[in-house]
């Protein structure tokens, strides 16, 4: 059986002995390289030629999404699973948008990744499950905010970012009471239980990354 070559890329060697333990173990994986930022990261991938990257999206450098493009950029048909602490859906779909084939989140249980592993290399795009619980919520928020209108949506994305009612009126030249009529319709519309959950439902229909 012709084995799975695997480049493992994270700025944490700790993390990275962790992924070679753990696909190590399933038969016909190896891995063939590491690297700990984006730069290595190319070098390593244009020596080996790996079938399989696993990817971190924060590390020194240009970091993992740049080193993502760089790659499909040379090998459109490169395999890549980006494996990351960030859990919004933002992140999941900017890496997909880079040309990433999956997105597991760090908390996952490690079955998953090596699931991953094998839904990429039999050419399907693969997603943990809370990722894929993340993005199926922000498709349904995108629905909500679709009935927004154009100045409710201005008003959402400031607020999302953190301005308070006030800060929004200067910024659109609205009147404090015009900004607060429009915030209790815009909670109406999307059914959110108050401004922490408005806010949540508005990043997670990208009007805001999490920081």
């Amino acid at each position: 059986m012709v084995p799975t070559r695997i480049l493992l890329v994270d700025d944490h060697p700790i993390v990275r002995e962790g992924y070679r333990r753990l696909v190590e173990r399933q038969p016909g994986h190896v891995v063939v390289a590491e690297a700990g930022d984006g730069e290595a990261a190319l070098a390593a991938f244009a020596a080996h030629a790996p079938d399989v990257v696993l990817m971190d999206i924060s590390m020194p450098g240009a970091g993992g999404l740049a080193a993502v493009e760089a790659m499909v950029a040379t090998e459109p048909r490169v395999r890549i699973v980006v494996v990351s602490m960030h859990q919004g859906a933002v992140f999941a779909r900017k890496a997909m948008a880079a040309g990433a084939r999956g997105f597991v989140s760090k908390s996952s249980p490690p079955e998953e990744l090596v699931r991953a592993i094998a839904a990429v290399m039999a050419g399907r795009r693969a997603l943990s499950s809370d990722m894929a619980q993340e993005l199926a919520q922000t498709s349904l928020a995108g629905d909500e905010v679709a009935s927004l209108t154009p100045r409710e949506r201005d008003i959402l994305g400031l607020f999302a970012r953190g301005m308070n009612g006030r800060s929004i009126a200067r910024n659109l030249g609205l009147s404090s009471k015009t900004v607060q009529n429009n915030l209790s319709q815009i909670r109406a519309k999307l059914g959110a239980s108050g401004d922490a959950d408005l806010v949540l439902k508005a990043q997670r229909a990208g009007f805001s990354e999490p920081p």
